[in-house]
């Protein structure tokens, strides 16, 4: 049975581990909606079968699939992805599905944060969102983890990297944005996340750079390589709308020092050189309150939006003249693991990318 666990994750010893520590699965949510993904979300769907393919050649891979995808879903994945049925309002499980802690005995748990679609009634991206908010404890249950939950404190997976050694990265613009728990000051948000988390430091970058969307989220922007060493986004192009947000960023991680006390390594990775734009007529249904998506507007496309796994990392790629330096670069970060890219523009087109619709859970 799964239970819900009147308690926190550091009082009972469980921390949420590194993204680059062993995992058991990865999960994804079928991409359907048509008033977010074009063309009836077909262009999509090949894009998450191709990242999903990607995933399972290194680990085992979950699709949760609605009734009425279950068969399309099931009859365009290979038969060693497993395809379970699962309502959502969307696709981007990694925000709105459970994050995975562990104890030093191997036991897992999950944490079902309060999910209320980037910014609830203030400024999130879609209503309703109750669906969504059902997801980790559908895992939970399909799995038979136990869980913590946390009632009236709004978190989503792709605000937050952590060390797996007592330090979290995560922005201001997120995690202090009206849209999340106003209720709660800076300190107070820190000591959720340390409790939840089980870290003893918090790194906070100014902005992400992606305010419209997901009010920055940190998995744009920079993400641990291992213990005491993070990739940061760059770019040298002063016209780059992204340029500013670089600069701090890189600026803030280089001075600062993680719970261990060590002073960060940070590592450049490139930003596409053209920007991903959306280009003539984009055919998405029309949906009062659901954002449009308008001819030349540029989608958020970052090389730091990628997944660890196993052995591998699944890295999105553009059509873009830095995809392969991208590639090289991050192949160099992780030279034990197998750098995989996949062309996910479809996925940018709908507001985020891999990391973004990917969440693993830890052995």
């Amino acid at each position: 049975m799964a239970k819900r666990i009147d308690s926190t994750p550091r009082k009972d010893g469980f921390r949420m581990p590194a993204e680059f520590e062993p995992q058991s699965q990865i999960w994804m949510l079928w991409p359907e909606r048509t008033d977010n993904w074009r063309s009836g979300a077909k262009p999509a769907q090949k894009v998450f079968k191709n990242i999903a393919e990607a995933i399972s050649e290194f680990e085992d891979v979950t699709v949760c699939a609605s009734p009425a995808q279950f068969q399309n879903c099931r009859n365009m994945l290979s038969s060693d992805i497993r395809v379970v049925e699962m309502t959502s309002n969307d696709s981007w499980i990694r925000d709105c599905g459970p994050t995975f802690v562990v104890n030093d005995k191997g036991d897992v748990r999950a944490i079902d944060w309060d999910f209320n679609a980037w910014g609830g009634l203030h400024d999130g991206l879609y209503f309703p969102w109750d669906q969504d908010e059902l997801v980790a404890q559908k895992v939970c249950e399909i799995e038979r983890v136990d869980s913590y939950r946390t009632p009236g404190f709004v978190l989503e997976g792709g605000s937050i990297h952590v060390d797996g050694e007592g330090t979290v990265l995560t922005t201001e613009m997120c995690l202090l944005s009206e849209g999340r728990n106003p209720h709660m000051t800076k300190e107070e948000i820190e000591e959720k996340l340390k409790e939840y988390l089980n870290v003893e430091k918090v790194i906070w970058v100014k902005d992400g750079i992606d305010p419209y969307e997901t009010n920055g989220h940190i998995d744009d922007v920079a993400c641990y390589i291992r213990p005491g060493e993070v990739g940061c986004i760059w770019t040298d192009d002063k016209e780059s709308q992204f340029y500013q947000a670089c600069q701090d960023a890189y600026k803030t991680l280089s001075e600062a020092t993680d719970a261990k006390g060590r002073k960060l390594k940070v590592h450049k990775l490139c930003m596409p050189k053209e920007y991903v734009t959306i280009k003539g007529d984009f055919e998405i249904d029309y949906v009062e309150g659901t954002l449009p998506r308008e001819d030349g507007e540029v989608s958020i496309a970052s090389y730091m939006n990628f997944l660890i796994v196993n052995g591998g990392v699944i890295v999105p790629q553009y059509g873009d003249v830095n995809d392969e330096l991208a590639l090289k670069t991050i192949q160099e970060w992780f030279p034990d693991h197998k750098c995989v890219g996949v062309r996910t523009e479809e996925v940018a087109f709908g507001g985020g990318n891999i990391h973004c619709i990917t969440q693993q859970q830890c052995k």
